[in-house]
């Protein structure tokens, strides 16, 4: 079985001296959509578990950021799964950031359907123990909310600058879900989101002073303050939707 050392957490994350676990693991997920196997990433929780964690890659597919959010998570209580959506395209797709890897993550994200993505959606969230949340950025913005609105046994979900949520925008969360963007986000303009708040006016919609992919050490829009922000805000969801007193 291929794992992966863990590098640490993101800036973004706990402080280091929180992460206990030396490697993550590759498991393998089975679509009961059309019976594909596909991999993911599995980061376990260092003591307590506080619940299931699918956390969406961005179009760059599983990459090392990807990997040390999960790790972050992880640090943090979570038993967390990463699963790798492009595999029917490219097994274990992880692009860099340069200009070859958007148009590679872009193309893919534009070929894999959004049934399809619900079907390996479903497939992680069976694959952990309630309660389970989810968490998704750029293309996997997207996907968890549509994990949110189509998804069972899902507690909560958090999107991260899911710019083609206006394609998903007639559809209904089930569970409680907030979105998280970035004001100077050239990709997804103020009308965007106003698109998404007129459709749904009680959603809680953060907006960050910082651009595309704030959450990312790896990219230029890199903001340590809002990422900081955005996760305790997803953190504080997350406990809220267990329905477990903070300690806090």
């Amino acid at each position: 079985m291929r794992s992966w050392r863990a590098r640490g957490p993101s800036p973004c994350s706990k402080p280091t001296a929180r992460v206990e676990r030396a490697v993550g693991e590759a498991i393998t997920l089975t679509s009961a959509v059309d019976g594909f196997a596909f991999g993911a990433y599995r980061a376990g929780p260092p003591d307590a578990r506080q619940g299931g964690l699918v956390l969406i890659q961005e179009i760059f597919g599983v990459t090392d950021h990807i990997r040390e959010l999960c790790d972050g998570f992880a640090a943090d209580g979570y038993e967390v799964i990463a699963p790798s959506f492009y595999d029917r395209l490219e097994l274990g797709f992880a692009a860099g950031y340069d200009a070859e890897g958007v148009g590679k993550g872009r193309r893919y994200s534009e070929e894999t359907p959004w049934d399809q993505v619900a079907g390996d959606l479903d497939a992680a969230v069976a694959a952990l123990k309630p309660p389970v949340y989810a968490v998704g950025y750029c293309w996997g913005g997207t996907a968890a909310w549509l994990a949110a609105c189509r998804c069972q046994g899902l507690a909560a979900a958090s999107s991260f600058y899911g710019r083609r949520i206006p394609e998903l925008v007639t559809e209904t969360p089930r569970c409680p879900v907030i979105l998280h963007f970035g004001k100077r986000d050239p990709t997804i303009p103020p009308e965007v989101i106003e698109q998404i708040r007129t459709a749904h006016p009680d959603l809680p919609i953060y907006v960050y002073d910082a651009g595309h992919g704030f959450v990312s050490d790896r990219r230029a829009d890199y903001d340590a303050d809002c990422a900081r922000l955005a996760r305790l805000r997803t953190l504080q969801l997350f406990q809220k939707a267990s329905g477990v007193r903070s300690e806090m």
